[in-house]
């Protein structure tokens, strides 16, 4: 059985079990009768707590014990007094001629002694840190087996004071570990290795105190920046304990509680799936899109002259897609911890939020739209249920009504969603119907923001989305290439290539209306300023080009093409970096052979029409 897999009441105990015979062997030593007294007075004094730390670790009432210093610092004492017993044995020789060959010298003994010191200083800072002696506070002392290795004390006495101690002694332990955790990366190992997760997870269950709640989310929060450290947290069974404090926590714990969950899913893709099993998707729209939903909500009711809150409640449960306990609803937006019974409980928390800080309120929101955004991320599964819950109309109203921060967060979720659209055809067609009102208010926040708003930092996603949404527009609804063919002469290279890749995404055979789209985007004078981004750099030279073979290959009235002398940009093209480009390899050549045909035909055309008599 590895250390680890022992009881600590075993590792404790283990001395017990050669303490009779080393109290025989120093009382029969034949030479150094005094030092050997004086090692048993120490290993008898380390006995002595070590019976103590025993007592309290089997104690019914105790609480569980911190282990991690508990076994290293047992395990090296136990290393101690063995090493003790060997040399007081080496004392108890009646051979003279063992006496010598096992020699024995007083250095020996301040050797032995120095460890055992040691030990005893370990034991006192343990007995210290776990509060045994009844003691208050965090002990910062530094016991000799950490002496090269501060932060390693500091991290036991942290974690131990969050695990045993009492609430504010573990609000402040669980501060100080955050703060160290935000230091380095190093410090961040040590907290997990030292198994600081359990407590910090316990300690989130404090629903009394927001103060706690927020220590402990925080100090998580630090650690989840590495792929492992998400996994270790996943799990000690933190993504349930999270999401019920995402939902049944004060604002300010809710916002803490979904930068973790935004955090983790950044970190760790295959924590989606664990979030996704706990729900964690219609929460986040549900806070998301709260004020929103009450609204409306009011709305339809009074002019049904219904007015009662239990109703209310019930039709934004129904709205969601499912039922919501009230004890869960009325906890959205709570700054009060006393229980309310009653089916109005969620319209009462409703009207407590009206007096919550503003700034508070968009905090939250623009946290519930990041964790919505990575949980999208690459995921079908969690994008499905974001359109399920009604939350691309959600995003699409906060993308046109907020700025900033959160504008932005919700751009990156539709533009997420989006791409998981074009990926999956079923999707596509469910989620973007033509006529579907949240698929119109989307495509028309992302073409406000591509035509009005000046800031690539937004245009980009909006484009990007449009053109992963590409497959869902009919041919006539032009504005939409319009927009993009304006954005192909942006003084943005950036934005200019996205609309180039976008368009792209119109023009190329798997668009069933790619013969349309083509004409449309050359009817809308694309070329020319297609012709001027090729020039710009490397990137935009690849996909100018690509746009202007799918050009090439579908447009049949080609004269724009033509005057823009395409034939000879395409047989100009740099092959050394259209070499890297695997599409491309192969559509220039028939770009290339396509129009040569063309102009082909045209020259015959011509001269057929030519006079007898003119030639």
């Amino acid at each position: 059985m590895s250390t680890e897999e022992k009881r600590i009441e075993d590792e404790l105990s283990y001395p017990f079990m050669v303490a009779g015979r080393f109290h025989s062997a120093v009382e029969t030593a034949n030479s150094f009768k005094l030092e050997c007294s004086e090692v048993w007075k120490q290993v008898y004094c380390l006995l002595q707590m070590l019976c103590t730390i025993v007592r309290f670790a089997t104690a019914a009432a105790a609480p569980s014990l911190y282990e991690r210093p508990a076994r290293r610092i047992a395990a090296e004492t136990a290393k101690n007094i063995d090493r003790a017993y060997a040399l007081v044995r080496k004392c108890n020789r009646r051979s003279i001629f063992r006496r010598i060959v096992s020699m024995v010298t007083a250095a020996d003994f301040r050797k032995l002694l120095c460890h055992l010191d040691a030990s005893v200083g370990d034991m006192k800072w343990l007995i210290s840190i776990l509060n045994i002696d009844g003691g208050g506070g965090i002990d910062l002392s530094l016991p000799p087996i950490a002496s090269n290795d501060p932060i390693l004390s500091w991290v036991w006495s942290f974690i131990a004071t969050i695990q045993m101690g009492q609430l504010n002694d573990r609000i402040e332990a669980a501060n100080e570990l955050a703060s160290l955790a935000k230091d380095s990366d190093r410090n961040k190992m040590i907290i997990v290795e030292e198994s600081g997760v359990p407590p910090l997870l316990q300690l989130l269950k404090e629903v009394a105190s927001p103060a706690a709640q927020i220590a402990a989310v925080t100090a998580l929060c630090h650690l989840a920046n590495d792929f492992e450290r998400v996994r270790v947290i996943v799990n000690e069974l933190g993504v349930p304990i999270i999401v019920q404090v995402l939902g049944d926590s004060h604002m300010r714990v809710q916002t803490k509680a979904a930068n973790l969950v935004a955090r983790m899913i950044e970190q760790d893709p295959a924590a989606h799936e664990d979030f996704a099993r706990e729900n964690v998707v219609r929460l986040l729209v549900m806070l998301l899109s709260f004020d929103m939903l009450v609204d409306d909500q009011v709305k339809k009711l009074d002019k049904q002259n219904v007015h009662s809150p239990l109703q209310i409640n019930n039709k934004m449960e129904k709205s969601l897609g499912g039922r919501l306990s009230n004890q869960r609803l009325g906890n959205f937006y709570s700054n009060s911890y006393s229980h309310v019974e009653g089916s109005s409980r969620g319209w009462n928390h409703r009207k407590e939020r009206e007096y919550e800080d503003p700034v508070l309120e968009l905090q939250l929101k623009i946290s519930c739209a990041e964790a919505l955004w990575m949980l999208a991320r690459g995921s079908l599964s969690n994008s499905k249920k974001i359109t399920e819950t009604k939350g691309v109309l959600c995003l699409a109203k906060l993308v046109e009504k907020e700025q900033g921060e959160l504008q932005y967060n919700c751009l990156m979720t539709i533009t997420e969603i989006a791409a998981a659209a074009e990926s999956n055809p079923d999707f596509r067609r469910a989620a973007f119907k033509t006529n579907s009102p949240p698929a119109k208010a989307v495509v028309e926040q992302l073409l406000r923001i591509i035509k009005e708003v000046d800031s690539p930092i937004l245009q980009i996603p909006a484009i990007r989305s449009i053109g992963s949404l590409a497959r869902t527009f009919p041919a006539r609804e032009i504005r939409v290439t319009a927009s993009l063919v304006a954005q192909l002469s942006n003084r943005n290279i950036e934005v200019a290539t996205e609309a180039a890749i976008a368009l792209a995404k119109f023009a190329c055979p798997d668009n069933f209306l790619f013969v349309e789209h083509s004409k449309a985007i050359i009817e809308f004078s694309a070329v020319p300023a297609l012709m001027r981004l090729l020039r710009a750099n490397e990137v935009t030279l690849l996909h100018g080009l690509v746009l202007l073979c799918y050009l090439a290959l579908h447009a049949d009235n080609s004269e724009s093409l033509q005057q823009a002398r395409v034939l000879t940009v395409l047989e100009g093209a740099d092959r050394a970096v259209i070499a890297h480009h695997h599409e491309l390899r192969e559509l220039l050549p028939e770009a290339i052979a396509h129009l040569n045909l063309y102009h082909a035909g045209m020259n015959s055309e011509m001269i057929s029409y030519i006079p007898l008599k003119q030639i």
